[in-house]
This record gives structure tokens, C-alpha cells and sequence, in this order.
């Protein structure tokens, strides 16, 4: 049965068509104009690609008087476009304005807009990108989505069927519920279009290529390589996100949580957000945080490395000649922790890291790296909820900025990417680390990075052989340290993600026999520490910089 159109759903009878999707536009229209006996309008290409399907079409220029003009720039920014899309039918006011003007009412718009991403992702130029911005599809879809009381506008090609159907049961109309659902989707869409456009424009200025050619026989000023590039942080910033998958759950089964990739990183390289999954259970809200902070520690490493991350902590660190031996040694650390734990190697997995793990009798929640041979993937598959995910290859650390809730606001930041130049750091101590602990100091100051403040990390052999972390005092952090190290300490070196404001927790690495220490110096008390460590022969380095992790 045909429900009779209410006052309110007007049937359509006048429909606008301008798409660079046109997947699927023809049979939409063919059904519109023969089923419906809507009028379709349509600009250029759209319009041929119409015609040569066969359906009826009034070209953009019969409405507007004007031909499309300046390249294409110009064809629907015409008030007998955008008076048809925005007269309120309920005031009589407009209608009779509309009427006095010529001005047709149109009560669909079906538009999507300019490739403008895939243009930037295919390498085109500054100029032709410029060109991909869409100004009439934006225009239109706002003014028609501004409108939703009157007018349905459609800019996804997957909801041709279901207007279709809709429009069957209901007399030819669409329902003022689905016009509202079609208005946020279209304020959505451009939303995110602007966005992608002022992230490109902003990496263009910080990259100096923000130039276009200026026309044969012109200078343009200002144009070329010097462009002034925007402030780090501007006042305003277009973070565009894209829905991946909902999530189970948050941290907690009562909370509710999605993943979403950042516009930017559509396309990046060996991220975490791009990475492919090779088998396993859905991700989950903890997976993708451990996930996260197991593949950020692991690739400050240059050398064959281990990360081992437990509840957003690591609770291994191994860098060896080898991914399996470096597994092996960095489960030793703390095996108890290890279990149900998330694991990130630089290099690609064979079968003896998989062996390896099964040997440990090790429940491994999932692992990040490279690659996988196919010979490890066919060994996983005995374990078919684990996840595995691989990056295709693995990016250097820092060149990023992180965004971080609070309540209300979001904070930005620089990744933290300071290089490790052991050549520039200063020793203030009597004694000089040897070359051996120097290179023993750098690593365990990397493995600082990755563990909550107060960070103390005891390392020896290219392993920590102790991690203490996430305490309101530097002391605790030591005793946590020194605790899980146990005889391991003896002859090692200890890093300190901050400056020691007391001697006590110095003295605690020192007593447990750490023979030298990293930390970045600058506090009050840094003469008390360096006696302290001169009075024990301990060697300390400073670094300048601290590595707090909050």
C-alpha cells in the first residue's frame, strides 16, 4: 500500500544532479524521472553522462541564462539555483518572491564533490589541487541541507536505493525524518572536505611549495618557494576523523568506544592506524593502546629489538643481533608481566620468534612488526584469536604531534624526538663512563621514554633488567627498580627520565651496584647528586633534556 505524501513531504518533482561519483547516478536518475516524472537538471559532464544513458536532461544553463564559464569555475553560483534550494515552501513570502524572480523550486539535490584527497594523494601540483577545490558542490549541498524541511539532498551513491524505496512507499516524497538524517550527513561532509583542504594548505605553506604559476606575461608577488609557513600550532585546528570499526567496549565493559584514523594518516606509512591485520579477534580499545605504545618504544631502536608492554607499561626491553634472541631475553625480564601481554618488533618475524613464544607457554593478547614470513603466520594459526598485525615497514621516531583529551579541550604537542647525540651530553662526574656504558646509558635512556613518570630504568647487556615507573616519587620508582633487578644490577647502568632532586634515590641505584647513571641535570641540588656519585665512583652523564612521560 502507497502512503499519501504529508503536507510537510513534498513529492519530488524537480531534481538537481551534479556528481563526480557517478557510480550508479544514471539508473538513480532514469528512476526518478520515469517512475517519479521529476524534471532533471544537471551540469556538464554529469549531464552527457546522463544523456548517453538515456534520461531526459535540462542543462544547468536553460535555468540559469548563463553558460559555465571561467574553466567550469562558474556554472551553478546563480540565484535561480540557490533561490530554488533555500525558499521556504511554509512562507508565502518566498514563494511569491521566487515566482516575481523566475525561480523554480527544486526539491532534491544529489551532488558529491570534487576529488579533492585523491588529487593530493596522486602527487598532483600545487595548481591542479587548488583546481579539485570544489566551491558550487559545497554551495549547493549547504544550501539545500539548510533547507532539509523541503529539500532531500543526497551526496553518497550508497543511499540511491533506499530514496528510491522510500520515495515508492510514500507517494514520491521523502520523509522530513530522512531529509534531517541527509542534512547532518551533508554538514558532516563538508565539514570534513574543509578540513582536508586547510591540512593540505598548511603543509604546503610549512613546506614552501604554496606557489601557483601566475599567468604568461603576469608576476604574482609574493609567489614561490619563501612562502611563510603557519605557526605550529595555529588558532585553530581542522582534526578530520574517519570511523574505522566500533570497539566492544573502552577500557571498561560499561564504556563505550570506536576507532577512528586521523585524516592525515589515510595514506601514512608503517602507522599503527594503517597497519593490516594478519589474523586474530577484533582490536580492542586496550589492544590499540598497549598496540600503540609497544610499536612507538620499539622504534627507537636501531639494532634487532623486543618491546614487551603490559597495561600501557613495558615490562621488557631487548635489543640483540637477533628478533628471536631479543624476544627471549626481554620475556626473561619479567615473565610474570609478559603474560597476556602485547609485543613490537623492528624487524619482520620468522618462525623461531614464533617457536620461541610457544616454548614460553606465552599468551600473547598481540604483536606489531614489519612484516611476519608466511611460515610464522601458517605457525600463528594454531593460535587463531591472537592478533597480529603487520606495518609493512617501520618509520623513524618523532615528526609528529599528539593530541590528548581533557575534559573540555584537547592538548597538542610535539612528539618527543629529541635526538640522542651522546657526543653532546656532558659528564660532571669525576669518573667517565666507559664506551661500553655510554652505549649502555643511550638505551636505557630510550627505554626511559616509553615508561610513565618517574622513570627508572636499569639496564645491562642491551635488556632492562629493571623498570620502575608511574610512582609520585623518584624513590619508589628505584626501590621498583632495584627490587625487579635484584643481583642484575651489579655492574649496570641506570637511566633517570628526570633530574634527581635528592640524592636518595641515586644513592638506592648506586647501593645496588649501577656503576653509572643518565638523567638530564638542571636541579637545585645537582652538586649534592655529582658528590654522590664521586663519593661512589659512579659515573653520570646529563643530557640536557628530560623525557617525562604523564
Amino acid at each position: 500500500m502507497v502512503e499519501a505524501a504529508s503536507p510537510v513531504d513534498p513529492a519530488v518533482k524537480r531534481v538537481l544532479i551534479s556528481v563526480t561519483d557517478k557510480t550508479g547516478v544514471a539508473e538513480f536518475a532514469s528512476a526518478l524521472s520515469k517512475e517519479f516524472g521529476a524534471e532533471i537538471i544537471s551540469t556538464g559532464g554529469t549531464a552527457r553522462a546522463l544523456q548517453e544513458q538515456g534520461v531526459e536532461v535540462t542543462p544547468i544553463e536553460a535555468v540559469t541564462g548563463f553558460p559555465e564559464m571561467m574553466d567550469g569555475r562558474v556554472k551553478t553560483l546563480h540565484p535561480r539555483v540557490h533561490g530554488g534550494l533555500l525558499a521556504r515552501r511554509s512562507d508565502a513570502g518566498h514563494v511569491a518572491q521566487a515566482a516575481e524572480q523566475g525561480i523554480a523550486l527544486i526539491d532534491m539535490v544529489v551532488v558529491n564533490l570534487y576529488a579533492f584527497e585523491k588529487t593530493v594523494d596522486a602527487g598532483a601540483d600545487f595548481a591542479t589541487c587548488i583546481e579539485n577545490i570544489d566551491i558550487g558542490g559545497p554551495s549547493m549541498l549547504r544550501s539545500a541541507a539548510k533547507n532539509f524541511e523541503s529539500v532531500a539532498v543526497v551526496t553518497d551513491p550508497a543511499s540511491y536505493g533506499a530514496i528510491l524505496e522510500e520515495m515508492r512507499a510514500h507517494g514520491g516524497a521523502t520523509r522530513l525524518a530522512t531529509r534531517k538524517a541527509l542534512a547532518l550527513k551533508i554538514f558532516q561532509t563538508t565539514n570534513a572536505y574543509d578540513g582536508s583542504i586547510a591540512r593540505w594548505l598548511e603543509a604546503e605553506l610549512a613546506a614552501g611549495t604554496a606557489a601557483v604559476e601566475p599567468a604568461a606575461g603576469k608576476t604574482a608577488a609574493g609567489q614561490g618557494g619563501s612562502s611563510t609557513a603557519p605557526p605550529a600550532f595555529p588558532d585553530r585546528i581542522a582534526l578530520g576523523l574517519a570511523k574505522v570499526q566500533g570497539l566492544r567496549y573502552g577500557e571498561n565493559p560499561h564504556q563505550k568506544a570506536a576507532f577512528y584514523r586521523r585524516d592525515d594518516y589515510r595514506l601514512a606509512d608503517f602507522s599503527l592506524a594503517n597497519a593490516e591485520q594478519m589474523q586474530g579477534k577484533e582490536l580492542s580499545y586496550n589492544n590499540y593502546l598497549d598496540l600503540d605504545a609497544a610499536w612507538t618504544a620499539v622504534r627507537e631502536f636501531d639494532a634487532p629489538a623486543c618491546v614487551i608492554v603490559k597495561h600501557l607499561t613495558p615490562c621488557g626491553v631487548c635489543v640483540a643481533d637477533g628478533v628471536a634472541e631479543a624476544y627471549m631475553q626481554a620475556h626473561e625480564c619479567d615473565p610474570v608481566s609478559a603474560f597476556g601481554g602485547v609485543m613490537a618488533f623492528n624487524r619482520s618475524v620468522g618462525v623461531d620468534v614464533v617457536e620461541a613464544i610457544f616454548r614460553n607457554k606465552q599468551f600473547v593478547e598481540a604483536i606489531i612488526a614489519p612484516d611476519f614470513t608466511p611460515e610464522a603466520l601458517g605457525l600463528y594459526g594454531e593460535k587463531p584469536n591472537a592478533r597480529i598485525l603487520r606495518t609493512g615497514g617501520i618509520n623513524a621516531p618523532g615528526g609528529e604531534v599528539e593530541y590528548r583529551s581533557v575534559e573540555g579541550g584537547v592538548l597538542c604537542m610535539d612528539s618527543d624526538a629529541a635526538a640522542e647525540d651522546s657526543a653532546a651530553f656532558e659528564v660532571p662526574t669525576k669518573r667517565q663512563p666507559t664506551s661500553e656504558e655510554m652505549a649502555e646509558l643511550v638505551f636505557a635512556w630510550k627505554v626511559c621514554k616509553s615508561v610513565k613518570s618517574n622513570a627508572i630504568v636499569i639496564a645491562q647487556g642491551g635488556l632492562s633488567v629493571g623498570i620502575g615507573g608511574g610512582q609520585p616519587n623518584r624513590v619508589n620508582s628505584a626501590k621498583i627498580a632495584v627490587e625487579q633487578a635484584g643481583e642484575a644490577a651489579r655492574g649496570a647502568v641506570a637511566a633517570s627520565d628526570a633530574f634527581f632532586p635528592f640524592r636518595d634515590a641515586f644513592d638506592l641505584l648506586a647501593a645496588a651496584g649501577v656503576t653509572a647513571v643518565i638523567q638530564p641535570g638542571g636541579s637545585m641540588r645537582d652538586d649534592e647528586v655529582i658528590a654522590a656519585a664521586d663519593e661512589q665512583g659512579v659515573a653520570m652523564v646529563f643530557t640536557g633534556h628530560r623525557h617525562f612521560r604523564h
